[in-house]
């Protein structure tokens, strides 16, 4: 009856016109969309388009504006979630069709409230979006009502990162990127009406999504922008990063495998590709020269405009947007990537030269003396943890020391600060897991608003830690400091600064450290390496 009641008074009487986000009736601008307030004092909007369907024509393009419908929509379910890599069709709540964006505000919050913005980028390694539909009311109710939350789907897969020539000269490469921009484009401009301030939108994102912001950080070669005033990234991702000819082999692939090799204009072939047919064709395979796929075989792509060059030297020239940030990891960020079966040096090197095919031998030599075999568990292979750990430390935790780095040299005196995350588990430490890839999502949204898959000790011993981190992350959004608003029990989080201060989260034991030597002296041989790796 609510709503029904809500839609007549929008019909009749024209009460969309409030200027209040206290009515959960919001015109965007081509349509009208009709949140759902709830009990505890938040509204959300649901599954709202941010740019129109990437259908058709549109395939393999820049996302353009969505179409004008100025009938009222119910904002009340989730939208579809982008096509993954890996998955056949049909499959459960994916489709082609997925550009949505959702927003969490306080039920009180008004149009000129002006609250702070989290905008979070789910991650996915670029070939598929992992985190969807999160509950943002956690978030909002932590931070005292003091904020707004909105999250988006963007594309990955082939749909988002395919590049080749044709690609280059009759379509747009980094489409996924351009979706980002485009739902940052859409806060800028609507915000403002569910109670936020678009001159204080933080990017916030996991794993890929922290990627993303960093190469929201160094689009158009650090251009500045207007869009963002804040970045907050947990296990940033830097891969094998390749230019558009380097990425020529996927797209030829993609193309006989679907059957369009023979066609006059292989692109329009593949964009009239029935989804079924183009789908069922979107799996991983190995780099050139390599027998076994990456982990994840879509990434970002020098183009030349929107990623100007390598990440790992834009950052190093300082061409990035400097900002207030945060960067940070877990403790094993590599476990949940590492196939459990590498008993030996050769596999240990074989498995990452299979997602960094730059590896020299040189190189490899000094990997296997930095990075000698480790812990033992039962049913993983006698390499699997040395494996793990430089996989971890290659490609994750090194790269948020090295950004943090250079956002201290680049950006001084404005502080950044960086975190070592290290929660345990019992079983996911028995099982080799340790303090696994991105696990600090379910402390930062609440165990309850991350779809799943929350350690069992998060409800028990864990339990502390999660106003801990809710604290830091919503101080942080609502004031680009972390120590502002944090939980009273929580210890003061140092700047990172030239010391390379961390703070080491653990349950009831959070305390500031430094980064340990014997990881720095790893790390600075991997950042020597980087730019080599095409990070």
């Amino acid at each position: 009856m609510r709503v029904q009641s809500l839609i007549r008074c929008a019909i009749f009487f024209g009460c969309f016109l409030r200027s209040s986000a206290v009515d959960p009736l919001v015109d965007v601008g081509f349509t009208r969309y009709l949140g759902t307030p709830l009990a505890n004092g938040v509204t959300q909007w649901l599954g709202m388009r941010f740019a129109a369907p990437p259908l058709g024509n549109l395939r393999f393009r820049a996302p353009v504006d969505p179409p004008t419908n100025r009938s009222i929509q119910l904002a009340n379910q989730h939208g579809a979630v982008c096509l993954s890599t890996g998955t056949s069709f049909p499959a459960t709540g994916l489709a082609e069709d997925c550009l949505f964006i959702e927003v969490f505000a306080p039920s009180k919050a008004t149009t000129t409230s002006k609250l702070p913005v989290f905008f979070f980028i789910q991650g996915g390694g670029f070939n598929s979006d992992s985190n969807p539909n999160m509950n943002g009311t956690g978030l909002v109710t932590a931070g005292d009502m003091d904020l707004i939350v909105v999250s988006f789907n963007y594309r990955v897969g082939p749909y988002g990162f395919l590049a080749s020539k044709e690609v280059m000269n009759n379509g747009s490469i980094n489409v996924g990127l351009l979706d980002q921009r485009k739902a940052l484009e859409w806060v800028h401009a609507n915000i403002a009406k569910f109670g936020g301030d678009p001159g204080h939108v933080v990017l916030g994102g996991d794993s890929a999504g922290a990627e993303s912001i960093t190469l929201q950080m160094t689009a158009f070669g650090g251009a500045p922008t207007n869009l963002f005033q804040a970045v907050i990234g947990e296990s940033q991702s830097f891969p094998t990063t390749l230019t558009v000819p380097q990425a020529q082999f996927q797209y030829d692939a993609l193309v006989q495998r679907v059957g369009c090799a023979n066609a006059s204009d292989t692109l329009a072939c593949l964009r009239t590709t029935p989804i079924d047919v183009l789908q069922n064709a979107n799996i991983a395979i190995p780099f050139p020269g390599r027998a076994n796929p990456p982990d994840f075989l879509y990434n970002a792509i020098i183009d030349g405009d929107f990623l100007v060059d390598l990440p790992f030297r834009l950052f190093t020239e300082g061409k990035f947007v400097k900002v207030p940030s945060v960067f940070g990891d877990d403790t094993n960020e590599g476990t949940i990537f590492t196939p459990s079966n590498l008993t030996s040096v050769s596999d240990m090197d074989n498995f990452l030269l299979d997602n960094f095919p730059n590896l020299t031998s040189s190189m490899l030599t000094t990997i296997n003396s930095l990075y000698p075999e480790g812990p033992q568990f039962p049913s993983r292979g006698s390499f699997f943890s040395a494996a793990a750990t430089v996989y971890g430390e290659m490609r994750y935790i090194c790269p948020g020391i090295f950004i943090s780095s250079a956002i201290n040299q680049f950006r001084s005196p404005s502080p950044n600060w960086n975190y070592h995350y290290n929660v345990i588990d019992p079983d996911e430490q028995a099982s080799g897991l340790g303090v696994p890839h991105t696990v600090e999502l379910h402390a930062i949204w609440g165990v309850n608003n991350t779809n799943g898959g929350t350690p069992a000790s998060y409800f028990t011993t864990n339990a502390p830690i999660i106003p801990i981190m809710q604290g830091y992350w919503t101080s942080f959004i609502r004031t680009f400091n972390p120590n502002t608003h944090k939980d009273p029990s929580a210890p003061q989080w140092e700047p990172f600064g030239t010391g390379k201060n961390r703070i080491l989260m653990q349950t009831n034991a959070t305390k500031m450290e430094v980064v340990p030597s014997d990881q720095d002296a790893r790390c600075n041989f991997l950042h020597s390496i980087g730019i080599a790796l095409q990070q």
